[in-house]
């Protein structure tokens, strides 16, 4: 089961109180830079290795991100994501933690916002990301191997809303899917993939320029 950030809860609560503000409509040539804080959550079945005797599980991280949008018509942006290394710990069933890693998940997305004229504007988005595993460790019952990662290519989802806070700034809420898989390699052989496959879900302070 993906575990739920409490900050999530509390800022759907406080955005419902936020529709009295102007609104931040969006038009061709405009940037919108955000900056926030997100919660990288892998899926619960992370797979297998070593021809299916090794169950394998990938713990949730959260970190600073950041995104940039530009609107190439109105209503309709191309954003990128970018973010702080976020940290996962790797677990294997009957073994415990026995290693960790860090990855930077840069994602481009094609998203179109509804009712950008109004206080509350939701979004929907595609787009691909590119995924970077790096600082692989190994402990617990792997300490001493040497632990290697691929990078990932796949593809990514995007949804959210926009609660103006004035014809600027907006707060935003959002969820973003990641295809994140990643073939492993465990002192030079391979182990098999990873499927990781996370959803990002977070809070952010949006500015207009």
């Amino acid at each position: 089961m993906r575990r739920t950030a409490p900050l999530m809860m509390a800022t759907l609560a406080a955005a419902s109180a936020l529709t009295a503000a102007p609104a931040m409509a969006q038009s061709k040539g405009d940037w919108t830079l955000s900056a926030g804080v997100h919660q990288v959550a892998p899926k619960s079945n992370n797979g297998t290795l070593a021809g299916g005797t090794l169950k394998v599980d990938v713990d949730s991280d959260i970190k600073p991100t950041i995104t940039g949008e530009y609107f190439i018509a109105d209503n309709l942006g191309i954003e990128v994501l970018a973010a702080l290394p976020f940290k996962h710990d790797i677990r294997i069933a009957g073994l415990g933690r026995v290693g960790s890693t860090k990855h930077l998940p840069p994602v481009v997305t094609l998203q179109y916002h509804f009712n950008s004229a109004g206080k509350v504007s939701p979004f929907l988005g595609a787009g691909i990301n590119y995924t970077t595993f790096f600082s692989e460790e190994t402990g617990g019952a792997l300490a001493g191997s040497t632990l290697k990662m691929d990078d990932s290519w796949g593809l990514a989802a995007h949804a959210g809303v926009d609660f103006a806070l004035s014809e600027k700034a907006a707060l935003r809420v959002d969820l973003r899917w990641m295809d994140i898989d990643s073939k492993v390699k465990l002192d030079g052989q391979d182990l098999g993939t990873v499927n990781i496959d996370p959803l990002a879900y977070g809070v952010s302070y949006v500015v207009k320029f």
